[in-house]
């Protein structure tokens, strides 16, 4: 705890020797010697408590999450977060195949939500081909000779190859 040389003490003990004199100096060392360790055991013991007391609060935490883990309900929990006003429990308690019955001034059946009118300016379209039509009932292109055909308008240069000579 103090840093003190050999050097410093010898000279703290030559102060003391001239200060209490040499009979009472074996006295004065027990009664310094008997203090410092009763400083000791008094640091020892506070540390004890102090030790004790940490192991005491940790192993209320670790009681106290132990009981929180033993008492969890992964059901409420699921449900709370799921239905926290229970409107599915609610929608689910009763039998869906029964017929409902309409509340206090509502029609047994809903009317009937009419069509649009026709507008004149809107024209039937034919109906549109699907995504993929089978190559079978793709009709075959007709066949060109290759000297009235003339060059595409345009082939990237790697499908291009070599130039036909004439």
């Amino acid at each position: 705890m103090f840093d003190f040389a050999w050097s410093e003490i010898a000279i703290i003990g030559a102060v003391a020797l001239i200060a209490i004199g040499p009979k009472d100096m074996p006295v004065a060392i027990r009664t310094v010697a008997g203090m410092i360790k009763k400083a000791r055991r008094m640091a020892a013991e506070f540390q004890t408590h102090v030790d004790e007391m940490i192991k005491e609060a940790d192993l209320a935490d670790v009681k106290k999450s132990f009981n929180d883990i033993r008492n969890f309900d992964l059901k409420s929990v699921v449900e709370k977060s799921i239905d926290p006003d229970n409107a599915l429990r609610d929608t689910f308690a009763g039998d869906p195949l029964a017929p409902s019955e309409p509340a206090a001034g509502e029609n047994a059946e809903p009317e009937p939500i009419p069509a649009p009118p026709p507008e004149p300016y809107m024209v039937e379209l034919p109906p549109r081909a699907p995504a993929f039509i089978p190559p079978s009932l793709i009709p075959a292109a007709p066949v060109i000779p290759p000297e009235q055909a003339g060059p595409p308008p345009f082939v990237p240069p790697q499908f291009a190859g070599p130039r036909p000579t004439s």
